[in-house]
């Protein structure tokens, strides 16, 4: 792709991409950073792209992408730094807790993903084990656990979130 054409064909995505920077970030600031970590991303890959494919959903999957390893970086740090103050009793009951908590979000799951998760993650199966065993595709098995994995990351954060501001309200 040349200059020219992702002038008239990324740069008018800004827009929409920034909208659903927002949607993730919630915040102004975080949402334009990311939005331009995604320009920048796009522009270094311009030779690569061609005009014909669907750019937008490129742009919004190395978004979301870009997203999720923020996040993962920010939890990392939050959890190092604050093991450091911990006890460790008091760690242990935190994990714990969120051993429990995330035990009560697989239990919501719908019935296959739940099962599958737990062959997978908990009991350590192989795909071929769980395919044998529940008769999914491959397809279908790597759709499935990935949705309940989606899944429970999505409602763990939304609790933990929410415990945060509770907390917060509390101060």
């Amino acid at each position: 792709m040349r200059t020219e054409e992702f002038k008239h064909i990324i740069l008018p995505m800004r827009s929409d991409l920034k909208a659903y920077a927002l949607r993730l970030t919630e915040s102004d600031d975080n949402a334009e950073d990311l939005v331009q970590e995604v320009m920048l991303r796009l522009w270094d890959m311009r030779q690569n792209i061609k005009a014909e494919n669907n750019l937008k959903a490129l742009a919004i999957t190395i978004m979301r992408n870009k997203f999720y390893d923020q996040c993962r970086h920010e939890e990392r740090n939050f959890t190092t730094d604050k093991v450091m103050e911990v006890p460790i009793e008091d760690r242990r009951a935190e994990q714990r807790d969120e051993v429990n908590l995330i035990k009560q979000i697989v239990a919501q799951l719908p019935t296959l993903q739940q099962q599958i998760f737990r062959m997978k993650e908990i009991e350590g199966y192989t795909a071929d084990k769980i395919m044998q065993i529940t008769g999914c595709t491959a397809d279908n098995l790597r759709k499935n656990l990935s949705r309940a994995r989606l899944k429970i990351r999505e409602t763990y954060m939304n609790i933990v979130k929410q415990n945060k501001i509770k907390k917060e309200e509390r101060r």
